[in-house]
């Protein structure tokens, strides 16, 4: 719909409303102006909104358990909280990415296609820290697990997070091309196998990826190799995993 054109009549009706507020204030002025100044309340108050004196320490509250208190474990060791290597499989000495269980923002980012793009959200949503290892069993299987945590807040990064990947997963082109399925015992976790890269000439790769979150923790899980990976292997990590938390 086209809108109406403004004229002469618009203007009119500008200049009224204008006299009329005007009006109005000076009126509301002169009627205050008339009446008596209302007392202001004491600055001191009689009744006290907390004790008058601190508590005994008998009578504090007794502190959370730490299986309760999540923040007594995540404000740890966070490599501790890393699920532990599985039978079988050995430590990835070959990956200078991660280095005494630790990685660095950038080298997490650089595993995705914007990795500028993806450093500058990690930042900007207040990265702690990223506790990582690195697998590998038998000649081509390779584990990797990231521990992203987030500063406290009021908001929740480590869901944002976990949700900005999930998002794009279904995608044929950057994600697995399906909806995966959810990680039993998380919110929204989920877990998905990619489609076998094949190209002539080069070995077959397989991959598997689990995405959750945790209090302030977001899991990126990864797995491949040359050969099939089954649901069972990545989601059997993600529980563990997520137990681990």
């Amino acid at each position: 719909m086209r809108r109406r054109p403004r004229g002469r009549t618009t203007l009119i009706v500008a200049v009224a409303a204008v006299l009329g507020i005007a009006g109005g204030t000076a009126v509301g002025y002169g009627v205050q102006a008339q009446r008596a100044p209302t007392p202001l309340s004491a600055l001191s108050q009689s009744d006290l909104a907390y004790p008058a004196k601190a508590l005994r320490p008998d009578r504090l509250p007794d502190p959370l358990p730490a299986a309760q208190d999540r923040r007594v474990r995540t404000d740890g060791d966070l490599r501790k909280l890393i699920v532990p290597r599985p039978v079988g499989w050995s430590e990835d000495k070959d990956v200078t990415s991660v280095q005494d269980g630790w990685m660095e923002v950038e080298d997490y980012a650089l595993d995705f296609e914007r990795e500028d793009v993806m450093f500058g959200r990690l930042l900007e949503s207040g990265v702690r820290r990223i506790a990582a290892a690195t697998w590998r069993k038998g000649e081509y299987r390779t584990a990797n697990i990231a521990l992203v945590q987030f500063a406290p807040g009021t908001e929740t990064p480590a869901a944002a997070h976990a949700e900005d990947q999930r998002v794009y997963m279904p995608d044929e082109d950057h994600g697995a091309g399906n909806n995966g399925d959810a990680v039993k015992g998380s919110l929204n976790g989920r877990y998905y196998l990619y489609k076998a890269d094949l190209k002539p000439g080069y070995l077959p790769f397989y991959r598997a990826r689990a995405i959750f979150d945790r209090g302030e923790v977001m899991v990126d899980i990864n797995l491949s190799d040359t050969r099939p990976i089954s649901k069972k292997d990545i989601r059997t990590l993600a529980e563990r995993q997520l137990e681990r938390l």
